[in-house]
């Protein structure tokens, strides 16, 4: 994960965060503020041999993001060229 990306989406992520994975509290996501190395420290503190999969969620999380922002793009050049 790029820390930027990352931060760049982190007042969306962490309200999906912290529905999903309900351990995290406020304080948690105030700690690591957008930080994906912190992130993954409290992560690992909360759900211990869950990491792994919240990780992988986090992973899937942002790819669908930027999967959403490719396809918006590819839609506004289309409806520009016509």
């Amino acid at each position: 994960m790029d820390n930027n990306k990352f931060k760049g989406n982190w007042h969306e992520f962490k309200g999906e965060v912290k529905r999903k994975w309900g351990k995290l509290t406020d304080n948690d996501l105030l700690e690591c503020e957008g930080d994906y190395e912190k992130f993954l420290g409290i992560v690992q503190k909360r759900y211990g041999d869950e990491k792994d999969a919240v990780q992988s969620w986090a992973n899937d999380w942002y790819s669908e993001r930027e999967q959403e922002e490719i396809r918006r793009r590819h839609d506004t050049i289309s409806r520009n060229q016509v």
